[in-house]
């Protein structure tokens, strides 16, 4: 229990989660002198009224002179209902760094409603390495920390863009189970065993200060026997009671695995899809889809293809509410502003801007009930999207090898 009380007191600040109700005597209700089951209880419950609608966890990312990037993905996402957090990572320059900080700090939005938060730490992340995750996993934990009133957390990057508004989605996602998880996964076979499963790497993040790529080691190793691989997109959207076992691990299944994918390649598209396809509490809730659109190059699909105008009908055919990825300032972030997003303004505007926009002024200067929702045509291709991914059909191959 030191390792879960650690984990709460950190140097962001702010007072610590209290655990008040756990005792390291006895517990009525819990087997014999373990906690972990009183623990579960504690987490499950959240003290959210799950009538209540619900809360999104964003975490944006980006490195060198992604800021900007960063700032306009922000304002396109933006809603008082939501948390969001940002990490630049340590290849880019301190005056980056606080440049965005103060973006944040001066926005008076932002400052009003105190849902936007830059990680104080800038990590080393390495394309394909085990960084990315333990700097998604620190994100997870800060916003667990800050905040205890939201649903699912959801990563973005810089180069990621939303194609319908947070109404949009947050009307949907109001009429669904706060137990779903969508996560797109396979498991791992074919060529993926030899060149991502046997070898073994080494993440230089984990130890120098400056980027490099990972590096091969002459060595392989045989597959695991205690639990299954399974690979898929590394963009997510995972329930806050899932990412809490993964914090968390009371099973130590997370820890295990996490541990198993500091030497794999490309680890960010398989550690979540790992644990959640081999525990029995989650394995039921994985859907299988990213809620992105990504247009891949062809073959081996292994490395997405940059959007543009030539994309956008595609982009919106598919129902996502996301895609990637995107060149800096492209036209077709423009078209998505005004035709999908009616974002004329910093933010695309929702049922809680109710102010005016006479005159170019911005409705979102003036804030309403951010528990109401004006959804419009981004709503109905959404719900048709969902309504597949729920069928029986699609269900049936979840966490299987033929997902």
């Amino acid at each position: 229990m030191a390792a879960v009380f650690g984990l709460y007191s950190s140097s962001y600040g702010g007072d610590q989660l209290q655990f008040d109700i756990i005792s390291f005597g006895k517990l009525e209700d819990s087997d014999g002198y373990f906690v972990e089951s009183d623990l579960k209880k504690l987490l499950n419950t959240n003290g959210v009224s799950k009538k209540e609608s619900p809360r999104l966890a964003y975490l944006i990312s980006g490195t060198k002179g992604d800021s900007q990037r960063m700032m306009r993905t922000l304002q396109a996402v933006y809603h008082p209902r939501n948390q969001y957090i940002l990490h630049m990572d340590l290849e880019a320059p301190p005056r980056e760094r606080l440049d965005l900080t103060m973006s944040v700090k001066n926005d008076p939005t932002f400052r009003e409603v105190e849902n936007v938060r830059v990680m104080a730490q800038s990590n080393l992340v390495t394309y394909k390495g085990p960084t990315m995750i333990a700097c998604t996993l620190q994100a997870i934990a800060i916003l667990l920390k800050e905040s205890l009133n939201w649903d699912w957390f959801i990563n973005l990057s810089a180069s990621d863009y939303p194609l319908m508004t947070q109404d949009d989605l947050l009307h949907v996602f109001s009429n669904l189970s706060r137990n779903v998880n969508f996560i797109e996964h396979t498991q791992i076979h074919g060529w993926k065993l030899n060149q991502r499963a046997k070898p073994i790497i080494v993440d230089p993040g984990l130890y120098l200060s400056k980027k490099s790529d990972i590096a091969l080691t002459s060595q392989r190793r045989s597959l695991p026997t205690s639990f299954n691989l399974f690979t898929g997109s590394a963009w997510v959207m995972l329930t806050r009671s899932f990412v809490e076992y993964c914090i968390l691990g009371w099973e130590n299944l997370p820890r295990t695995i996490l541990m198993y994918y500091t030497n794999f390649i490309s680890s960010p598209e398989g550690y979540f899809h790992t644990v959640i396809c081999n525990t029995e509490e989650f394995r039921s809730t994985a859907i299988s889809h990213d809620l992105h659109y990504i247009a891949w190059d062809s073959p081996p699909k292994q490395h997405p293809l940059s959007l543009s105008i030539k994309d956008f009908d595609k982009m919106v055919n598919s129902s996502a509410p996301f895609a990637r990825k995107f060149h800096k300032d492209d036209p077709v972030l423009d078209k998505i502003d005004k035709e999908l997003l009616g974002r004329t303004s910093r933010f695309a505007p929702g049922a809680w801007c109710i102010g005016s926009s006479h005159d170019g002024a911005d409705p979102c200067s003036l804030r309403g009930d951010d528990s109401v929702f004006r959804p419009g045509p981004g709503a109905k291709r959404l719900q048709e999207l969902i309504e597949k991914l729920l069928s029986e059909e699609f269900r049936s191959k979840q966490c299987s090898p033929q997902s």
